[in-house]
C-alpha cells in the first residue's frame, strides 16, 4: 500500500467517523419524538440503500455486477450488521445517547478477537492503542454521574460484536468486490433484515404530525458514512478503520452533550483524550499490503482458484 493509498484510507475512515457520530443523536432524538428503535432502524437503513440504488443505477451501473461468493459475502454480512442495528437502536431506546456510544466503542476488541479467529495477526502498535483505549473507555463509561441500564447495556455490546465480525466479513469480500458493489449489497440485505423484523415485531409509526428531519437525516448520513467506510477498510483494513471509528465517539458524546444536554464528569474527559492519543497513534502505524487468504473460518469467502488444467479446452496462442 503506498502513502497516497494509505492517505486516502485515513481521510475515508475519518469522514466516516464522523458521520457516523452524527447518527446515535439522531437515532435518540427520532426516539423521542415517538418512533420505535425497530421503526428508527428500519427507515434509516432503507432510505441509505435507495440513495445508493439511485446513485448506481444512474451513474455506476458495472458496480451491480458481483461474483456468487462475494454476494453471499455480503448477504451475510448484511445480515450480521442489521441484527446488530436492531441490537443498537433497541439499547437507543433504554440508554443515552452518549452512554451508548461509549459502549459501542468497544468494538475494536471484538474485531482484533475475529481477527485472530481468522489466522490474521495484528501488531504491537496496534495492541498499544487498544491497550490505551481500553481505560479510555472505562474512564467514560465508570465515572458518569449515571446508572446505566444492564439490559440496554447488554444490548449495544451485543451490537458491538456483531458490527465487528461485519467489518471482518466485508474485508474479506473487499479484497476482489469495488467499495461501492459491497456497500450497496450489504446496505440491501441489512434493509431486509431490520424491515423484516419491523413488519414482524412492531409495524406501526407515529402520527403524521411527528418531526421526520431526523430519520432523513439518519438515512443520509448513514448512505454517506457507507461509502466512506467501505473505502477506508479497502485501504487500511478493518482492525485499523475500527480503530480510526472511535472518532465516532467523540463526535457522539460532543453531541450529546451540547444538543442532549448530557453532562461529562473530569474523568471521562481524560478519557476522552486517551482516546484521542489513539486515533493519533495511527499515522505511525504501518501494515503489509492486505492480500487474499487461502486459510481461516473466512475464506469460503474467496472466489475460486482455477488452474490451466481444469479449463475444458486450451486457448490457442
Amino acid at each position: 500500500m503506498n502513502s497516497n493509498q494509505r492517505a486516502k484510507g485515513i481521510q475515508a475512515a475519518l469522514a466516516s467517523a464522523m458521520l457516523l457520530g452524527i447518527v446515535p443523536v439522531f437515532g435518540k432524538q427520532a426516539i423521542l419524538d415517538g418512533f420505535t428503535p425497530l421503526a428508527v432502524v428500519a427507515l434509516r437503513t432503507s432510505i441509505a440503500a435507495f440513495l445508493l440504488f439511485v446513485l448506481m443505477f444512474i451513474y455506476k451501473r458495472q458496480f451491480f455486477y458481483i461474483f456468487p461468493v462475494g454476494l453471499y459475502g455480503c448477504i451475510l454480512a448484511g445480515l450480521v450488521n442489521g441484527l446488530g442495528s436492531i441490537l443498537y437502536y433497541s439499547a437507543l431506546g433504554r440508554i443515552n445517547a452518549g452512554i451508548g456510544q461509549l459502549l459501542y466503542s468497544f468494538y475494536p476488541l471484538f474485531v482484533a478477537l475475529w481477527l485472530l479467529l481468522d489466522r490474521q495477526a495484528i501488531n504491537r502498535l496496534t495492541i498499544f492503542r487498544l491497550g490505551i483505549s481500553i481505560p479510555g473507555v472505562v474512564l467514560l463509561l465508570a465515572t458518569g454521574r449515571e446508572e446505566v441500564d444492564l439490559i440496554g447495556a447488554g444490548l449495544m455490546i451485543g451490537s458491538a460484536i456483531l458490527y465487528a465480525l461485519h467489518l471482518i466479513i466485508n474485508q474479506r469480500v473487499l479484497y476482489e468486490v469495488p467499495a461501492p458493489t459491497v456497500t450497496f449489497y450489504t446496505l440491501l440485505s441489512m434493509a431486509a433484515t431490520v424491515i423484516l423484523a419491523f413488519l414482524l415485531f412492531k409495524p406501526s409509526l407515529p402520527s403524521l404530525q411527528t418531526p421526520w428531519w431526523p430519520i432523513l437525516g439518519m438515512g443520509l448520513l448513514t448512505f454517506l458514512s457507507r461509502l466512506t467506510l467501505f473505502y477506508g477498510v479497502k485501504n487500511l483494513g478493518g482492525l485499523q478503520t475500527a480503530l480510526l471509528g472511535l472518532g465516532e465517539l467523540i463526535v457522539t458524546v460532543a453531541l450529546s452533550y451540547f444538543w442532549l444536554g448530557e453532562q461529562m464528569s473530569p474523568w471521562q474527559w481524560i478519557g476522552t483524550l486517551l482516546l484521542c492519543a489513539s486515533l493519533v497513534m495511527v499515522g505511525f502505524d504501518r501494515y503489509p499490503p492486505e492480500k487474499r487468504r487461502t486459510t481461516g473460518w473466512l475464506s469460503w469467502l474467496n472466489p475460486p482458484q482455477v488452474t490451466g488444467s481444469e479449463f475444458p479446452w486450451r486457448p490457442t496462442t
